[in-house]
């Protein structure tokens, strides 16, 4: 099975599409993963297909009420299935909208899935219809081709606890994952500060447990293809920041490199 590295761009938008793309190329990644929300999908797309990457795009939904959020949400994905991504991650729906208006989403999902060819996944993220693992269940046994980006440090931070509790959940979730961003949380907080430092080796391994897991199951299953993005967040929010200097503990893109270098390790891939 084939395994691809992809860098956000998120936290690297001073940088500008084209000097990313490079910059990302040059790091040893196989592809960029991106929200376009400056709306330039011609020059992100350019950039990242003239530095030989892979693509994946990111869908939202946008909105102050549930018929605002259905129409952002088909917007979004109209406009990014028409790049023919390698597939589009969806942060669909909210924790607060009903059983059957998160359904909609995932079924209108699924018929620009089939009428694209283009894969949609749904990204397991605190305040969408995946925030916790007990929520997303009663999905998974509704929706059986429903398929999920493993993003379990929302899960974590969530639940306040690292998920020992509540094993089955996870193994559900684990088999519906195609896509992994691997970023490492903590009870209190969906990113550690930093996971090369020892205070944080358990919390790093507890992850990394999920996503080789993950991987198993994918080549259990025939998957040509397991793709990682690296995701740890930037400042200000996700990155810890120093009080007054806002000055941020670490480099984003070092933690994220890191990140990449540990799992191609681990996997010998």
């Amino acid at each position: 099975m084939n395994t691809l590295f992809f860098c956000p761009m998120w936290g690297l938008e001073s940088l500008g599409y084209a000097e990313a793309a490079r910059r990302v190329k040059a790091a040893g990644y196989d592809g960029m993963e991106i929200a376009v929300w400056d709306g330039k999908y011609d020059e992100a797309v350019k950039a990242v297909r003239d530095n030989s990457l892979e693509l994946v795009l990111m869908a939202f939904c946008v909105g102050n009420t549930f018929d605002e959020m259905k129409r952002s949400y088909r917007q979004w994905l109209d406009k990014t299935t028409s790049y023919k991504p390698l597939f589009v991650n969806s942060h669909t729906g909210k924790d607060f909208f009903t059983f059957e208006q998160n359904a909609e989403l995932i079924r209108l999902a699924a018929e620009v899935q089939k009428q694209t060819g283009v894969r949609i996944v749904h990204e397991t993220h605190r305040g969408r219809f995946t925030y916790s693992a007990p929520a997303t269940q009663h999905y998974l046994a509704n929706f059986p081709d429903l398929r999920l980006t493993a993003d379990f440090s929302h899960w974590v931070n969530v639940a306040e606890s690292y998920l020992a509790d509540q094993p089955e959940n996870v193994r559900r979730a684990i088999d519906r994952s195609e896509h992994i961003h691997c970023r490492v949380g903590q009870p209190e907080a969906p990113q550690v500060s930093d996971p090369r430092a020892p205070e944080w080796k358990d919390a790093l391994e507890t992850h990394a447990k999920w996503w080789d897991a993950i991987r198993t199951a994918q080549q259990k299953a025939g998957a040509r293809t397991l793709t990682i993005t690296c995701e740890f967040g930037p400042a200000p929010g996700y990155l810890p920041t120093l009080p007054y200097t806002q000055q941020p503990v670490v480099s984003q893109w070092d933690v994220n490199v890191f990140m990449k270098d540990f799992l191609k390790k681990r996997w010998s891939v």
